[in-house]
């Protein structure tokens, strides 16, 4: 696992680094991402070009981590793993727990730790952050000793990194495997939801080739295999299970610049469902499939492709028209706002951008978070269509708000009193700005799948 103290310590640079120069060892790398994270993934697909998996323990128990981890390992017919946490090391829950912290998955998948120091500013008091850490580790191990098993020195000199491997070496008993230069060339910026999308950087492939050559020189590659190990929880049966049903619903799943937040397992579980999904671009594309019994429309940066949205007045049409006849259809943030009638981007102008007028209601940037983390959707009533209402985990991120937010969900953060009402729902429909993992209430995908066969 690549952790670090906190944010924008590296991590994605070192992950992706890391694992374009083990494929050029030889080795056949899975990745993995801590956390409800969307974008990192995209960059660890970018140089593996496989499909990245979250990992994430408020979402699933203990043992459907262990079993995700052990699968997608399988299936890549990968030799070694990368996780990249989130956040610091221990930021967990409600910044009161270490649950859902990158430390949480380590544990629970039993994975070593290469802890990343930003040594920006930084000289001889890297050691006592190092050995707080260690302490820290230590204490929460449950007995089995330190997880972190080495240090990376990240935006340090060749100086710097002589200077301390010794002092850290033998202050604080573990080892220091390699260091990074500041490369100005390979710093990603970041926007509002994190970092800015992999296909807006311009050589991005040449950049992290260049950064894996320079890792290279400076990475003790044999520290590294010392504590790798094979982490399998050869204790969880493998998850054999395969859908038997024809692949008849055709789900039209929104993917393009603007539509492109999705969890792989969300898509893999509508597929074990006997769900075809066939992928369309809002932004390029003038219709739905024509033979699509539902709708899918993820997060992502709608507000950055308006005037183009906007534009494409077929395809809003063609949504509008669906919903009004009864398609079923499930949206998520950005493709919430996309369903409305309008988004204003600015927070300071007046100008609005025309959407589907699916909903009713308008998107306005607020300039600030609006919600932000986990939480657990409740449904207050019985749901149309459905046996039961539904109880599903999930987490919001975004400036956006809205005039029609709904409320046919209660919105419930863990280890909190805070909660608030959202999510429109219908027969057919469930639309809001929670992004929500299905797993977690496998009567959602049911319902949703149940209600294409019924269109």
């Amino acid at each position: 696992m690549i952790a670090a103290p906190s944010s924008s310590s590296g991590k994605t640079t070192l992950t992706c680094a890391l694992l374009r120069l083990l494929q050029k060892c030889g080795k056949v790398p899975v990745s993995f991402k801590c956390g409800p994270d969307f974008i990192d993934p995209m960059f660890h697909q970018r140089v593996l070009n496989l499909n990245s998996c979250n990992l994430d323990s408020f979402f699933c128990t203990d043992e459907q981590v262990r079993l995700l981890f052990k699968n997608c390992f399988l299936e890549a017919g990968a030799d070694c793993a990368v996780i990249e946490g989130v956040m610091g090391l221990f930021d967990g829950l409600a910044g009161k727990s270490l649950t859902a912290s990158s430390y949480d998955i380590a544990k629970i998948t039993e994975t070593p730790i290469l802890l990343v120091i930003d040594c920006t500013g930084l000289s001889r008091s890297v050691v006592p952050l190092v050995k707080g850490f260690l302490d820290y580790d230590r204490q929460n191990s449950s007995g089995a000793g330190n997880l972190i098993k080495g240090v990376f020195l990240n935006k340090a000199s060749k100086s710097q990194f002589e200077l301390l491997k010794p002092q850290i070496e033998e202050e604080c008993g573990v080892r220091v495997c390699g260091y990074l230069q500041k490369n100005t060339e390979s710093v990603w910026q970041s926007r509002h939801l994190g970092l800015i999308l992999p296909s807006e950087i311009k050589a991005l492939h040449d950049q992290i080739e260049v950064t894996a050559n320079l890792l290279s020189d400076t990475l003790d590659f044999s520290i590294l295999e010392d504590f790798m190990h094979a982490t399998l929880p050869l204790t969880v049966p493998c998850d054999s299970k395969k859908s038997n049903q024809l692949k008849s619903k055709v789900i039209a799943v929104a993917r393009d610049e603007a539509f492109c937040f999705y969890y792989r397992e969300n898509l893999r579980l509508l597929e074990e469902a006997g769900a075809h999904l066939k992928f369309f671009s809002p932004l390029h594309d003038s219709s739905l499939p024509s033979d699509a019994k539902g709708i899918l429309l993820g997060g992502g940066y709608p507000e950055l492709h308006a005037s183009c949205l906007q534009e494409n007045a077929s395809m809003r049409a063609s949504i509008k028209s669906a919903v009004k006849n009864g398609i079923s259809l499930l949206a998520e943030c950005g493709g919430f706002m996309y369903l409305q009638n309008k988004i204003s981007c600015s927070v300071s102008e007046e100008s609005s951008f025309e959407m589907c007028g699916a909903l009713e209601g308008e998107c306005r940037n607020t300039g600030k978070l609006v919600r932000f983390g986990y939480a657990d959707f409740s449904s207050n009533s019985i749901v149309p269509g459905a046996k039961n209402g539904f109880s599903v985990k999930g987490h919001e991120f975004h400036y956006f708000d809205s005039t029609n937010n709904g409320s046919a969900f209660t919105a419930q953060k863990p280890l909190s009193q805070r909660s608030w009402q959202c999510m429109v729902q219908s027969e057919k429909m469930l639309a809001g700005f929670p992004h929500l993992y299905y797993r977690s209430c496998p009567d959602l995908c049911d319902w949703f799948l149940k209600s294409c066969e019924e269109g």
